[in-house]
């Protein structure tokens, strides 16, 4: 198969080895696939990772190796976390947090920037019918939005903040503006809040946010290692904060504000696929016109040029061009 792999430089391997699926496990023809953010942290470092990267698609699965024989055929969206299955986290549910998991195209498993990939069939979901591929290659991300409201209670009375305006920001205070409550969303792309905004979603530039703490929550998605200071000084005494952003650098936090103003810091990263979906196949959730620029598959070295562009959102990988 054709895959692209990263190993300190970005290529095309045009006779990659198909995955073999192992137990309870499915092959997977991809058909669409999305960059994000961590695939370009991927880039400079993040975790380590060397193989094929890539965790965001819509498929159809080819075959399973275990007691799932409906699942042949169906189109699916999958989530990225492989626990052991056996340790205390994976009886919990929490595979997500497994000491031995691996993470689709993050973390010791080969991801979807290839034209097959295996994954476990108990993470795979599917694609109601009707349903757009387009719109579904969003189902992971929009899973790590609805995260927050598993995580954190948002009362309609609550003053909410979502810093960052790229992807994750835009689908977290698009899902947030369901709650009821009072979302602002802040960030520094016009082009950008202009999408929220369209969607009833309160926007405001970012330099123009004032003094600060003022949020019952703050939801920091800036994708920047400055996140959390800015985030720090918008959340109000007892507030919360939402931590999603994920970075390959490392950068000091001025931890006493948080003592001081005995503010809540929540970690937040994957989310549940159910709700997710649900709002995607329904259009709750409008998330096509986050798209960027959709490109065939042979041309994804220049899709991730695109991606790491300033003022870049959603970037996708279609595979069916090229059968």
């Amino acid at each position: 198969m054709k895959a692209l792999f990263f190993d300190g430089s970005l290529r095309f391997e045009p006779r990659a080895q198909t995955p073999a699926p192992g137990e309870n496990e499915a092959l997977v023809r991809v058909l669409v696939a999305g960059i994000c953010g961590t695939d370009l942290e991927i880039l400079k470092g993040y975790k380590g990772f060397r193989g094929i990267p890539g965790h965001e698609f819509v498929g159809v699965v080819e075959r399973v190796n275990g007691p799932y024989p409906g699942l042949v055929g169906k189109k699916v969206v999958g989530e990225i976390n492989c626990g052991c299955g056996t340790c205390e986290y994976c009886r919990k549910g929490m595979e997500k947090h497994c000491g031995r998991r691996s993470a689709l195209g993050i973390s010791g498993r080969d991801g979807v920037f290839a034209e097959y990939v295996a994954l476990p069939a108990a993470n795979l979901w599917q694609v109601p019918a009707g349903a757009e591929e387009i719109d579904m290659v969003f189902a992971e991300p929009l899973a790590a939005a609805f995260e927050v409201l598993e995580q954190v209670h948002v009362k309609p009375t609550d003053k909410v903040l979502v810093l960052g305006d790229g992807k994750l920001g835009l689908l977290i205070a698009l899902v947030l503006h369901h709650s009821g409550a009072d979302i602002l969303l802040a960030g520094r792309h016009e082009e950008k809040l202009a999408l929220a905004a369209a969607q009833n979603v309160r926007t405001v530039r970012a330099e123009e946010l004032g003094r600060g703490r003022a949020y019952d929550i703050v939801v920091e998605a800036t994708g920047a290692p400055e996140g959390f200071d800015a985030a720090l000084e918008q959340a109000a005494p007892r507030g919360t904060i939402v931590l999603k952003s994920t970075v390959a650098e490392r950068t000091p936090a001025f931890l006493t504000k948080a003592v001081v103003d005995e503010v809540t810091i929540v970690g937040s990263r994957c989310g549940p696929f159910g709700p997710a979906v649900a709002a995607l196949a329904s259009g709750r959730i409008h998330v096509r016109p986050l798209v960027s620029a959709v490109y065939p598959f042979d041309d994804a070295l220049a899709a991730f040029d695109a991606a790491g562009r300033p003022g870049a959102l959603k970037v996708l990988l279609d595979f069916r061009t090229n059968r």
